[in-house]
């Protein structure tokens, strides 16, 4: 018996403590990062990604449903005339679950959550109709401040008309590339998190506190086994680089350890015809073994297509 007692009095120290711990890691860290009002990073961040891209009832295959769009706006919505200015919206389908920042405003801080609120109308939000949001600036005792701006409420933009006028190159599908960056693995080898003096001179600044609000999850990456993403788009926008090194990272790199992800072009390329991967991959043997002088040519992608999100993902991270 009294083993038994000892053993309890183990078991109740070891939950003590694993409760600490979890309390510590993620509980406290939360309430700091809501105290911290949004930066101009979160909010575009957010907003762009959607409401969640880890697993969760609305996706639970990590498919990348029901994301926004970010869309380079060029014509008025209404009469398809030019804007006076081009502007970037964020594009919510009917159905499509709002980011934290709208369900929760309190999160955005004080005085963006004022005027997004009275000024940007984010609580006429309405998820079965869908909603089309922007980044404003407003001066919010005596400091200008960016805030969420409902473009439906304000101005009456309905999703529909601006996916209507909207040309494809000008519209991204990062929120789904997130999800596919998140359940391909990405995280496991690249981080979004420059953290030494080093990285900052190779990869750029690290992020603030306030990037990550609304965020979920925030893909910080728990190694580092090949180059930091945080800031990849600025470092190389080149998207047929990033073709060529997603459908084999050896044509880019020769000695790189990261695995293909050419099954992300899916059984179409952009013009509709069947990818052959066989015929590929044999003509890709051949290059590397000295019987061709060129590798095989990088199918292009469909745009519908998980490969297309990825990229749109990987030319976000500014």
């Amino acid at each position: 018996m009294a083993g038994f007692r000892e053993y309890k009095i183990g078991a109740r120290i070891f939950g003590l403590a694993l409760g600490g711990s979890m309390t510590i890691t993620l509980f406290f860290p939360s309430i700091n990062i809501a105290s911290t009002s949004s930066t101009d990073v979160a909010l575009a961040k957010q907003l762009a990604v959607g409401h969640e891209t880890g697993f969760n009832l609305d996706d639970p295959l990590l498919q990348g449903k029901n994301k926004p769009y970010v869309v380079y706006l060029k014509n008025d919505p209404k009469t398809n005339q030019p804007l006076a200015q081009a502007m970037t919206v964020y594009v919510y389908p009917a159905g499509a679950p709002f980011p934290a920042g709208i369900i929760h405003p309190r999160i955005l801080g004080e005085g963006i959550e004022q005027m997004s609120v009275e000024q940007g109308h984010i609580t006429d939000a309405r998820k079965d109709a869908g909603a089309v949001f922007a980044l404003d600036k407003g001066v919010y005792q005596g400091k200008q401040i960016s805030f969420i701006n409902d473009l439906t409420a304000s101005k009456g933009w309905a999703p529909a008309d601006v996916m209507r006028v909207a040309k494809d190159e000008d519209v991204s599908h990062a929120g789904k590339g997130k999800t596919m960056f998140v359940r391909e693995g990405c995280w496991w080898c690249h981080t979004l998190l420059p953290e030494q003096t080093q990285d900052w001179q190779v990869f750029g600044a690290p992020p603030m506190q306030g990037d990550f609000n609304g965020e979920s999850p925030t893909a910080f990456g728990s190694d580092r086994k090949a180059p930091d993403l945080l800031h990849v788009g600025s470092r190389n926008s080149s998207k047929e680089w990033l073709m060529m090194h997603f459908f084999n990272p050896r044509l880019v790199q020769p000695h790189s350890i990261m695995p293909r992800f050419d099954y992300l072009w899916g059984e179409k390329d952009a013009s509709g015809n069947k990818i052959d991967y066989v015929k590929w991959r044999a003509e890709y043997t051949e290059y590397t073994e000295g019987k061709r002088v060129t590798p095989p040519d990088v199918p292009s992608y469909a745009s519908d297509s998980e490969i297309r999100s990825l990229v749109d993902f990987m030319l976000s991270l500014k």
